[in-house]
């Protein structure tokens, strides 16, 4: 069996820390060429994106691809709507928790998988600033923690 090969393009840290992830999906993004090219050179951001689901199809929106320097006539307007590429079924699931219980659908990466261009999408509920709060407190709170650590190995 063949392993596949994955290279990172962008992730979203601003997600990670807006949202709490629930659970994550891969989907395929309907592309042209010169969007290809660009996502290669890493032209791509996902800050301010978000998905959508209009008439039983998953779409991405906000999602800035720059356009290819050689591409001149080829090129599409940055930021398009993207259709994603996912199964029926999981998209109508997705559209029923996202009606019902207040989700969001966040890009959260894109990466290559082999030679097909691959997006990580997060089933997400917002958080609180308290929330917020919170995280920046654990993570100050290890890091305090490894740094007493490594200290005290070096000893």
């Amino acid at each position: 069996m063949a392993q596949e090969n994955f290279k990172t393009i962008s992730v979203n840290k601003k997600a990670r820390h807006d949202y709490f992830v629930v659970e994550s999906f891969e989907t395929g993004i309907e592309l042209v060429g010169t969007e290809v090219k660009s996502i290669r050179q890493g032209g791509v951001n996902l800050k301010d994106s978000w998905c959508s689901i209009d008439n039983g199809e998953l779409f991405v929106k906000g999602m800035h691809i720059s356009p290819y320097e050689k591409g001149n006539i080829f090129n599409r307007d940055p930021f398009r709507v993207r259709k994603l590429l996912m199964h029926k079924k999981e998209i109508m699931r997705l559209f029923g928790l996202v009606k019902q219980e207040s989700y969001t659908l966040i890009p959260l990466s894109i990466y290559f998988k082999g030679s097909r261009v691959k997006m990580q999408i997060g089933l997400c509920k917002g958080k609180k600033l308290h929330d917020k709060r919170e995280d920046l407190a654990k993570r100050d709170a290890k890091r305090e923690i490894d740094r007493a650590m490594k200290e005290r190995l070096r000893r």
